[in-house]
């Protein structure tokens, strides 16, 4: 997949949100890519755009290239009988949310089923993928109360990988998730992945971006400051806001206290020229107050002032 200068804008009150801002970027063939920042960034629109799930007040334009298809220029109905769910499907945040109270499992894997027109055996589809992320048959009769969070986002993975896509967007897998239940969703990602599955993985927690992707792009106030491979981020980071990122993870052997990154981020109704993080940046320069350029680094881009 090729995502080129991707944009998606809410009215509200006719007033314009800049939600997403020209983003770019691309995810080969069984290769995991991660989506980091901070809460209110556009990372969850970015992906709810790819999968062509957003409001109606949205305005959306750019390119999104899917094995050679320019899936934006399809119709509502093309895209849902070709793309959405059997190609591209996604894992929505909050697994509470994304289940129906008054349905039982079952109920619910078979509805997805008969809206996409499965023809094939709906019990046996259900049964085998149900048994893929660890669970057993039992729950299938069970309706969401009855079942703990980790199964349910357990139930939610299964949901989107039962058409067998090819790509998943998982858009914050472990929220609200205690650390042991976490490190089975990873482990379950981990072997989707080693089955040859793409993942575009939205998160705000950079330690589980960490185990799981090649290529990572830091997102801030609806822009892609930084993108490029794990490695070359994580070790040598360029953008300041990726620096300030990373710095506030904590460490074991740590005795220096945190320093937070002073100020807010600015607002995507009436975003400042130039680049977003200067009210914020210590490396501030009255340069930065331009639209700063696109600075090709070793295995993607930045974009900063600081490198030109």
């Amino acid at each position: 997949m090729s995502v080129k200068d991707l944009v998606v804008q809410y009215i509200n009150n006719e007033k314009l949100v800049h939600a997403v801002d020209h983003v770019s970027f691309s995810c080969k063939e069984n290769e995991s890519v991660g989506i980091a920042g901070e809460s209110g960034c556009g990372k969850s629109t970015f992906g709810l755009a790819i999968l062509r799930s957003l409001q109606k007040n949205a305005m959306v334009s750019g390119q999104i290239i899917f094995n050679d298809m320019p899936i934006l220029d399809m119709t509502d109905s093309e895209f849902s009988e070709k793309i959405r769910w059997k190609q591209i499907s996604m894992i929505f945040q909050g697994a509470m949310n994304s289940l129906d109270p008054v349905f039982t499992i079952k109920k619910q894997f078979e509805e997805i089923l008969k809206k996409h027109n499965f023809n094939g055996d709906h019990q046996k589809a259900i049964s085998e993928i149900i048994s893929s992320v660890g669970l057993s048959d039992s729950i299938l009769a069970k309706y969401p109360h009855e079942i703990s969070g980790g199964m349910k986002q357990r139930v939610i993975i299964a949901m989107a990988l039962i058409l067998k896509p090819k790509m998943v967007i998982a858009d914050e897998p472990t929220t609200a998730l205690d650390v042991l239940v976490q490190a089975q969703i990873m482990v379950l990602l981990k072997k989707l992945k080693k089955d040859g599955l793409s993942i575009v993985i939205i998160s705000h927690d950079l330690g589980i971006l960490s185990e799981i992707v090649e290529k990572i792009g830091i997102m801030y106030a609806g822009q892609i400051v930084e993108f490029g491979n794990l490695a070359d981020v994580y070790n040598n980071p360029q953008h300041p806001y990726t620096i300030a990122l990373l710095d506030s993870i904590p460490k074991i052997d740590e005795s220096v206290q945190k320093t937070p990154l002073k100020g807010n981020p600015p607002s995507l109704i009436d975003p400042p020229s130039g680049c977003r993080f200067y009210d914020r940046c210590p490396h501030a320069m009255e340069k930065c107050k331009k639209d700063p350029p696109k600075i090709e680094t070793s295995s993607g881009f930045v974009m900063c002032w600081l490198y030109s």
